[in-house]
């Protein structure tokens, strides 16, 4: 019976054990029998965060809190990351919390892909979340100006904003129907295609006017694109050397007897001007000049005198004339 007794009690001891390790475990306060590595990061404030929380990356668990303690009107969290948790000497830890009212943890970015992984003593860069309570007293403070906006309309203030409006409406209630019952008229006019506004939008003439337009529009873009298409084949033929300008513009050999002929022809020029040459003395010699223009002048007296004298005289008459 006592042998029965104490194994009962060990029995019961060991699950108790087993049973606080694994509640102690679970609710993360503590870590005994993990191995890992450790880093800290530097926060202005770790709102609600507590030892124990869980470390995060991209949602995955990859260690939890171990210590916070101010350090130099900073927070300093100390993590401890599973060994094969990756996190690199570019990442960047922020706290987080689940929900409104959920527990805070603190997530691990990935980093720059092919940047160092992070040693044991490594501090991370840190990213500061807005607090919770500040956002929720902004929300309070905002709550709070929109039921005074609305407060501001009730009572003695409203009769004070329509009262002159529904003095106003009584007063000119003649008018404000006849205008009402002009504005009725005239969109039945329009209604019905009278009037300048009422042909534009109900008869036909001014839509398909409207269209030719378009349509000729688009004829001459059209027109236009073939003519810059055919200019811009023109464009390649000629800087290709086809056709006769491509040939002026792109064959040295043309382009070299040109040059010669242009050579050739500076060379007379300057000779005809020095007087070189039968042109040339018959444009700069000053006796050649003066005998041409005494012939000239016999030879139109001498056509003077066939008009006195008869046919068989003329040859004498040009001997005389020219001293044979």
């Amino acid at each position: 019976m006592k042998n029965s007794l104490e194994t009962k009690l060990g029995f019961f001891v060991a699950i108790t054990v087993c049973a606080a390790v694994l509640i102690i475990e679970t609710l993360g306060s503590a870590d005994l029998f993990s191995r890992g590595y450790h880093v800290s990061a530097l926060f202005d404030s770790v709102q609600d965060l507590k030892v124990g929380d869980r470390v995060k990356m991209a949602g995955v668990e990859i260690g939890r809190v171990e210590k916070i303690e101010l350090a130099d009107e900073k927070v300093s969290v100390t993590l401890k990351l599973k060994p094969t948790a990756g996190v690199k000497t570019d990442s960047k830890a922020i706290i987080k919390f689940t929900g409104l009212m959920g527990q805070n943890y603190v997530n691990v970015s990935f980093g720059a892909p092919g940047s160092p992984k992070a040693e044991d003593g490594a501090v991370l860069q840190t990213q500061e979340q807005p607090d919770l309570s500040a956002i929720m007293d902004k929300l309070d403070k905002a709550a709070t100006g929109i039921a005074n906006f609305g407060n501001s309309f009730t009572g003695d203030k409203i009769d004070n904003l329509v009262g002159p409006l529904t003095d106003f409406i009584k007063q000119n209630s003649a008018p404000i129907t006849a205008t009402i019952a002009n504005v009725k008229n005239v969109t039945s006019q329009i209604a019905a295609g009278q009037g300048t506004v009422g042909k534009l939008i109900y008869e036909d003439a001014l839509y398909n006017t409207a269209l030719n337009t378009v349509s000729n529009l688009q004829d001459t873009a059209a027109s236009a694109k073939d003519m810059i298409a055919s200019a811009k084949l023109m464009m390649n033929d000629v800087s290709a050397g086809k056709g006769t300008i491509g040939k002026l513009l792109t064959d040295e050999t043309l382009y070299r007897a040109t040059t010669a002929s242009m050579t050739n022809l500076e060379s007379i020029l300057i000779k005809v001007n020095q007087g070189q040459g039968t042109v040339g003395k018959l444009v700069n010699d000053q006796d050649f000049l003066k005998n041409a223009k005494l012939s000239l002048q016999k030879l139109d007296k001498a056509a003077d005198g066939l008009e006195d004298t008869g046919p068989l005289s003329v040859i004498g008459i040009m001997a005389n004339q020219f001293g044979l």
